[in-house]
């Protein structure tokens, strides 16, 4: 159900196969054994217990390739029927497009069926178990939600939090669902054994927020409505320039006068342009900048850098209100990206 990035299995080919940027890293694995395809399947935040029902014979074949650290793109294939329970929630969202065999997952209102020509969207933390019925095999597509809520930010260029609540089914015998199956496929093929993608990593990238943004705008979620909303008018230049100031001093500790006297306008015509054009507050945006670089260097950082570092860095100086924060809007705690 999940995939671990950081490849820590026995058999696993690893390896660093574009610009330094991007990393790219494909595991295949096959065997009989319900323990090792636990070990598998598990992540270090949420580790996964597999069994075979009835102790009667498995057999499991995948293969993974993460793209960098957010996205991983899988094509399994299983044989028997296999149990699986999460131990601990997800900080990713799945989607499996079966080709062949049934699965069911335990939703947190009700059995979610997954069959060929319908894939299925499991949102972080929204399923416990499983239940596949081999033969089954499907492409799957595993994408931190951080970086999905990231996306709708840019889109609404305003703080994105909670749930997205895509609906659990898409058909992909037409329009955007066979579009997906076949973006995912095609990143999968491109990417694994010698693929040509391997060498074209802005091509692997691009790939990946296709299927992102197709996801977003084509799946029904709790923003669909709004997505379907004409785009905003663009902003005025002196919200424009308050941006542009703000990153430029992203680190320092500006007041909003500050902010007003670079844009060249009064405090209340401030407030009012990021109402109108940006649905929120100048200094609601300047938290949301500091703390998309806080999780950034979170990402990045190694063991040597502490939280309250990093969060001193970005200007969060209260580390309880900090990892609030942060879990509200990436849904894990600062320690928990650290660790990864």
């Amino acid at each position: 159900m999940s995939v671990n990035s950081h490849i820590h299995n026995n058999g696993g080919l690893t390896g660093n196969l574009a610009a330094p940027s991007m990393l790219f890293r494909e595991t295949a694995h096959s065997g009989t054994d319900p323990d090792e395809l636990s070990e598998i399947l598990s992540t270090p935040n949420s580790p996964i217990k597999v069994a075979a029902e009835g102790n009667m014979p498995i057999a499991y074949r995948c293969n993974f390739v993460s793209v960098g650290e957010e996205v991983t793109v899988a094509d399994c294939t299983y044989e028997g029927t296999i149990l699986i329970r999460r131990e601990a929630p997800s900080d990713r969202m799945i989607v499996f497009l079966p080709l062949e065999g049934n699965a069911s997952f335990d939703g947190m209102r009700e059995q979610i069926y997954s069959v060929p020509a319908r894939g299925t969207i499991l949102e972080a933390g929204r399923a416990a178990g499983a239940r596949l019925f081999g033969p089954r095999r499907h492409f799957g597509l595993f994408v931190d939600q951080a970086k999905i809520v990231s996306h709708l930010t840019h889109m609404f260029e305003r703080t994105i939090s909670g749930d997205i609540d895509f609906h659990p089914h898409i058909d992909l015998t037409t329009g955007p669902g066979l579009v997906l199956q076949q973006l995912v496929s095609s990143l999968h093929r491109g990417l694994s054994g010698n693929g040509p993608l391997q060498r074209s990593p802005l091509a692997a990238n691009s790939l990946c927020d296709a299927a992102i943004y197709l996801l977003l705008e084509a799946c029904p979620n709790r923003y669909s409505n709004e997505l379907a909303l004409p785009a905003p008018t663009p902003a005025p230049r002196h919200v424009k320039w308050a941006i542009d100031f703000m990153q430029e001093h992203i680190a320092e500790p500006i007041s909003l006068n500050d902010i007003a006297m670079a844009a060249k306008i009064s405090v209340r015509t401030l407030q009012q342009g990021f109402r109108q054009f940006r649905d929120t507050t100048p200094m609601a945006y300047l938290q949301e900048l500091r703390m998309v670089a806080a999780h950034r260097d979170l990402l990045a950082s190694d063991a040597k850098q502490g939280i309250a570092d990093v969060a001193l860095r970005w200007g969060f100086t209260h580390l309880g209100r900090f990892a609030a924060e942060y879990r509200k809007r990436f849904g894990q705690l600062p320690s928990q990206t650290l660790k990864r």
